[in-house]
């Protein structure tokens, strides 16, 4: 009994260091604290989604979704080989060149009307607290924070690690003239030793003016937060990025709801919409897309143009790891302009005379 109590004693002591290490973050304090519990998406101590949503679908369980994923069937998680893809050097790229450039999962980097912009950078080659865990699948890291120029915006959706990494945004702070993200997440960016000053944090419905016609708007999404034991101390979001010539939208995670039609509705149309295809499952259903649902959203969105992303970099589903993009290609029934570019492929999204090839295919 006394050796099960000591390896109780150190198990427990092991686990609360460990959570002590930056890596984590921080749950708002302070100000921000007082800032967050005004907000009308916040309430019983945490942030709330439009609608209710709950973490499980109501027709199953904790229990059940483990088994099934410990030992239930699974089929190509991983591509058997791995990938070949070429990078585009983003610092040879002419700044007055409008293009895109996936880096996987939902990695990518933007130039929008002479604005450099990166979205949720993971480049340390996994996407958990430890490394030997939800690894990249070889090939994918193709880019390093060396490779990033000098950033006018850094976007970060939410807090999740798939999303916020932390070795990434600590490499590339030098590099950040301003950090766009929700309202919370910026407390974990300030304990990383990023400026107060260069953090726009904005709460849904709320927006900024950047300057010179340049503009950025937090919309909802239907997701959850949280990198420790606390969830939800800070908000998951969509951005609207606005420019002279350009409207944006960057959806972050998030399942579908009524928010795209209202989205939609507010800013009439977009050039644009970035929105998550991977990473599902029916017993989560609420808080990620099921296949076909994003299309829905980019048109409820009068988006022109979609680029999937939150595929083919990280397995944190049971899904085959190509079944994302080609399922949706199959339910593209009335051929959407739908730009599935490689990762590392430079993208000229209003080029609609392009033709993208179903690189997937390449790799069963």
């Amino acid at each position: 009994m006394i050796s099960v109590l000591i390896l109780i004693a150190v198990l427990a002591s092991g686990t609360f260091l460990f959570l002590q290490h930056p890596i984590f973050g921080k749950t708002p304090t302070g100000k921000r604290l007082e800032r967050i519990q005004n907000s009308s998406h916040y309430k019983d101590g945490k942030f709330n989604n439009l609608n209710n949503t709950p973490q499980l679908a109501e027709d199953t369980s904790m229990p059940e979704v483990m088994f099934r994923f410990l030992f239930g069937k699974k089929e190509s998680l991983r591509p058997k080989q791995k990938f070949n893809f070429t990078k585009t050097e983003l610092k040879r790229l002419p700044t007055d060149e409008n293009v895109y450039i996936w880096m996987g999962h939902s990695s990518y980097y933007m130039q929008i009307d002479g604005k450099k912009i990166l979205v949720d950078p993971v480049f340390s080659g996994n996407a958990s607290p430890v490394s030997f865990t939800t690894k990249a699948f070889e090939g994918t890291d193709l880019y390093t924070a060396d490779d990033i120029p000098e950033l006018d915006y850094l976007i970060i959706s939410h807090d999740h690690w798939d999303h916020l990494d932390y070795e990434t945004v600590k490499k590339l702070k030098s590099k950040v003239k301003k950090v766009i993200t929700g309202l919370g997440t910026a407390e974990h960016l300030e304990y990383w030793d990023y400026d107060p000053k260069k953090i726009i944090e904005l709460d849904w419905g709320e927006n900024a003016d950047l300057g010179n016609g340049f503009k950025v708007y937090c919309e909802a999404a239907r997701h959850f937060s949280g990198r420790g034991l606390k969830r939800d101390q800070a908000i998951w979001a969509s951005f609207v990025f606005e420019t002279p010539k350009q409207r944006i939208y960057i959806g972050g995670d998030s399942g579908y709801d009524d928010h795209f039609k209202k989205i939609g509705d507010k800013f009439g149309s977009f050039d644009l919409a970035i929105l998550e295809n991977g990473q599902y499952n029916k017993d989560w259903r609420y808080i990620h897309f099921m296949p076909g649902e994003n299309i829905k959203a980019m048109k409820e969105l009068k988006a022109k143009r979609m680029i999937p992303v939150h595929n083919s970099k990280f397995a944190l589903a049971v899904h085959a790891w190509d079944e994302p993009l080609r399922k949706m290609m199959e339910m593209n029934t009335q051929n959407a302009r739908i730009i599935t570019p490689k990762i590392g492929e430079k993208v000229n999204w209003e080029d609609d005379a392009k033709v993208y090839e179903r690189w997937w295919e390449s790799y069963q």
